[in-house]
């Protein structure tokens, strides 16, 4: 019932103050359980007490040298509408500085100074008229077509702008493509990112996985590099192209098979029969063979390879696609970021030219991030992104289910459903309450990051384990993952930093330790070979590297950047800056065209009814 207004702000604050309560409550009962399971099995896998000497020496192996340039990554993006104009901005800053690991002591952290007049970074800005975003935005593109706009969808303007993803995928793009020149252009050995390695995989791989709809939306399909048009197998090509034969990688199962067996035939140079290449893959049983078989029959119908006489070789015409692929991603990286003049999401394609789209975005950024793991791998860089404030939940839903199923540990699944329902806080609450016990930094075993998309059998069978969405379990021994907490304060040792999500590229020679587990998909029982430590006692030489490099780049006295990293923290205040910055040339922008006397007219029609009022009313003041 209609209520006066004094009677509804009483009401609002007596459910603010009861829900509030209640949910403290709640939250304070799951953490009191949560510190129960650090007897029961927790203690056994956190790991503390990392050696400064053996950092040195494995920095050393690594590296090559105990002395070595770092970069750290961060973004930053921007939408506004000027002038009835949408201006999408996006790009990402690095904050530079030398490591060196030294015998008997921390490493020393030598910062660059004056990042925003010398630091390095690229970034785009694109402007385009609101009609044309739904050319460019696929999340957007729904809005323009006929008879399915509804009142439930934006339907203004600047609704259409806020709703948009360009400047994200500008963004995102940006600090792939920074990392990457970091790498190659400067030397960098040790990159870190302000986001998580795996996910953006995983997550990209979903972004492009609409085979049907990349003629239509991408305007890189049909483009030519080297007098070669990009097609679609072409495209499909380079999606998992994080080829590592040491670490077997991609491996011949799920998804990733068809595209195995392609870069296996091209590797080998020479016709194989179809036992060959089961043997090279190492798949084994006749539901494995079987399925080897039907993807080389496959690979034939999409042109990839040919047959004769009953043996498969690699189709000349896919050859060097990777090569143009990178020669793709260095050219429109060039044209978004270079210094260049026009509209930089403009394509030029044939003899007219196309918008680059969100999808296209989306085939680039997954590129560029294959390039840069390839040159990690090939540079021995150690390339680690950290993510705060996480909601990750795989190591309580997925990982300890699994370890419970298969006996690795001893697990009263019960006490899983009190618990806090994120790793973090989970892992916080272990610490703050048994913070005598666990000596900060600390840091959880290290485990596959495919283990996010890994969760036990459908079937409960002992062995085997299911995948967590679609039964699909995503790229194993690529990204290996772990949670970590860095500081806390002098004065009250119970007072921590937050726990922060860390994964890493995985690397030949040192993640070894692995157990294998079975996954039914396909028609044929798979094997999924996971890098797992099973505890505390597991040896782990890049995990006792990288959490001293991380703990001697802690914020120190800024207490914004307590427990976290000072280089990303610096980066982060650069993209801030250079935003902030943006946005002042942005307000000029609509007041120079609002005033321009060849464009003043135009402008005030093509503005909104908004935009018109509020230049009104700052004009009129307070």
């Amino acid at each position: 019932m209609p209520s006066d207004l004094s009677s509804q702000l009483k009401r609002l604050g007596a459910l603010l103050r009861d829900g509030a309560e209640g949910e403290v409550e709640e939250t304070k009962a799951r953490l009191e359980s949560a510190a129960q399971l650090y007897r029961d099995f927790v203690s056994n896998l956190i790991v503390s007490g990392f050696d400064r000497d053996k950092a040195a020496q494995t920095a050393e192996k690594l590296f090559g040298s105990t002395r070595v340039k770092f970069a750290a990554i961060d973004g930053s993006e921007d939408q506004r509408l000027v002038a009835g104009l949408a201006v999408f901005w996006g790009g990402a800053y690095a904050s530079t500085g030398v490591v060196e690991f030294r015998r008997g002591y921390p490493p020393e952290v030598y910062y660059d100074s004056e990042f925003t007049k010398r630091g390095r970074g690229v970034s785009s800005c694109v402007p385009i008229y609101v009609d044309q975003v739904a050319e460019v935005d696929q999340a957007v593109m729904k809005l323009a077509e006929s008879g399915k706009v509804t009142l439930a969808l934006p339907l203004t303007e600047q609704a259409v702008v806020d709703n948009s993803s360009i400047a994200g995928w500008i963004m995102t793009f940006s600090e792939l493509y920074l990392a990457y020149r970091m790498v190659v252009d400067e030397g960098a050995k040790i990159v870190l990112l302000d986001r998580s390695l795996s996910n953006t995989q995983t997550s990209l791989i979903y972004d492009t996985s609409r085979r049907g709809r990349w003629e239509s939306e991408c305007a890189i399909c049909g483009l030519e590099v080297d007098g070669v048009p990009i097609d679609k197998n072409e495209m499909a090509y380079g999606r998992y192209h994080y080829v590592n034969r040491e670490l077997k990688i991609p491996s011949a199962r799920g998804d990733s098979i068809r595209y195995s067996i392609v870069y296996l035939l091209q590797e080998k140079g020479r016709p194989m029969s179809p036992e060959e290449v089961c043997s090279a893959l190492g798949a084994d049983g006749p539901d494995r063979r079987e399925r080897v078989r039907k993807f080389l029959d496959k690979a034939v119908i999409d042109g990839y390879a040919r047959v004769q006489d009953g043996k498969y070789a690699a189709d000349p015409r896919y050859e060097k696609s990777w090569e143009r692929l990178r020669k793709l991603v260095d050219a429109i990286g060039s044209q978004l970021f270079g210094a260049g003049r026009g509209n930089p999401m403009r394509l030029k394609k044939g003899e007219g030219s196309r918008w680059l789209t969100t999808r296209d975005m989306a085939f680039l950024a997954l590129y560029c991030l294959y390039m840069l793991v390839e040159e990690c791998w090939k540079r021995n860089v150690l390339l680690v992104g950290i993510t705060k404030d996480t909601t990750a939940r795989d190591f309580v839903s997925h990982l300890v289910p699994v370890c419970a199923n298969e006996g690795i540990w001893k697990v009263d699944e019960r006490k899983l459903r009190d618990i806090p329902t994120t790793d973090r806080m989970f892992l916080q609450s272990i610490s703050m309450n048994n913070f005598e016990e666990v000596p900060v930094p600390w840091s959880l075993i290290e485990y596959d990051a495919s283990f996010q998309t890994i969760v036990p059998d459908f079937k409960k069978r002992k062995g085997f384990v299911s995948g967590a969405r679609k039964n699909r379990i995503s790229a194993e021994r690529l990204f290996v993952k772990t949670y970590v907490q860095l500081d806390q304060s002098k004065r009250d040792p119970k007072f921590r930093s937050n726990v922060l999500f860390i994964d890493r590229l995985a690397y030949p020679g040192f993640d070894d330790s692995r157990i294998v587990l079975k996954h039914e998909y396909g028609g044929a029982v798979e094997p999924v070979e996971v890098v797992f430590h099973e505890d505390k006692d597991s040896r782990n030489e890049l995990q006792n590297l990288v959490v001293t490099i991380l703990g001697s780049m802690g914020g120190g006295s800024i207490p914004e950047a307590f427990g976290h990293n000072r280089a990303l923290f610096v980066a982060d205040k650069v993209a801030k800056a250079q935003r902030a910055s943006v946005a002042g040339m942005l307000d000029a922008t609509g007041h120079w065209l609002m005033n321009s006397s060849k464009l003043r007219r135009f402008c005030f029609y093509m503005n909104t009814f908004r935009e018109r009022r509020a230049e009104v009313e700052r004009a009129r003041g307070p």
